[in-house]
């Protein structure tokens, strides 16, 4: 049975630190043979710049060959059914990279797919994002184990997988934002994980003591109908300096981009000394030729 990467919850402890562990080998030492005469599809119905770069470079760097599908290139626009397509694909590549909003599309993909199925993007997770996150802090920090991370702004699919994979690695994830926009009280974490997740209404509150300091946009792709409601709940979330300075001595902003300076972040943050966000942005390419290399490996 192939292994799927779909919320974050499927790796064990262990192995989330051992894909964290080759990561920064392949950082270091970035070719590999690991993929060599293989293919791996890439799924795309949403867009996308880091996504598609850091997996097409990196599959690349593996050795294999990404075949990049965009949703109107496939005979999924024209009606075929998820189960069929992922029963032909499955049967042609290595594994099968999913980027689209509904979560229940992935869920059926990886039911009938004998590829390992990773998701690139829902609307409620973004997994390979938050690997990239927790190896930015594991470099600059060495262990995860008892750091505090402060995610300030809307609860959404990065702040719910950073709670995941945060608890799983033994961090303390806590969420600041306003009524309406928090993550669920009842988010189920991984079994093994040592770890904790706090909701704050806040962003002081959640930014005290904390290693790092991390802000998403206010309006993500399908939320443009709600963005001046958002905006107007999400004004007091920015992170600046100022909140930063709320943080533990030597604290760095982190954000997933796109970004919006003057919204969700100021300027002089974003491209500021006090910030890994550019180093974030380079880690996803690593983070998941860690993963791949793990799920296509695995029986």
């Amino acid at each position: 049975m192939s292994r799927h990467f779909l919320t974050g919850a499927e790796l064990s402890r262990d192995e989330l630190a051992a894909v964290l562990d080759r990561a920064l080998e392949l950082k270091r030492a970035p070719l590999s043979d690991s993929l060599a005469g293989r293919s791996v599809a890439l799924i795309f119905q949403k867009p996308s710049t880091r996504t598609r770069v850091s997996f097409e470079v990196g599959v690349y760097e593996l050795g294999g060959h990404s075949v990049v599908l965009r949703s109107e290139e496939l005979q999924l626009s024209r009606g075929e059914a998820l189960r069929d397509t992922a029963m032909v694909l499955s049967r042609h590549v290595a594994a099968i990279g999913v980027r689209t909003g509904p979560d229940a599309m992935l869920q059926e993909l990886a039911a009938h797919s004998a590829a390992p199925v990773i998701n690139m993007l829902t609307a409620l997770h973004h997994p390979c994002q938050a690997l990239a996150d927790l190896l930015t802090l594991r470099e600059a920090y060495g262990s995860l184990e008892g750091l505090r991370l402060a995610f300030v702004g809307d609860g959404n699919n990065v702040a719910r997988s950073l709670a995941v994979l945060g608890a799983l690695a033994g961090m303390q994830v806590a969420v600041a934002s306003p009524d309406g926009y928090a993550l669920e009280e009842d988010l189920p974490l991984p079994r093994e994980a040592s770890g904790s997740l706090t909701l704050h209404t806040d962003p002081r509150e959640a930014v005290e003591g904390a290693c790092a300091v991390y802000t998403d946009v206010w309006v993500s792709m399908g939320d443009e109908t709600s963005a001046d409601e958002r905006r107007a709940a999400l004004a007091g979330y920015r992170v600046d300096e100022a909140l930063l300075d709320e943080a533990a001595p030597g604290a760095f902003a982190m954000h997933d981009l796109p970004a919006h300076p003057g919204e969700e972040i100021s300027a002089e943050l974003l491209y500021g000394p006090r910030q890994r966000i550019w180093e974030q942005a380079e880690n996803r390419r690593h983070a998941q030729k860690a993963l791949l290399e793990l799920l296509v490996r695995t029986p």
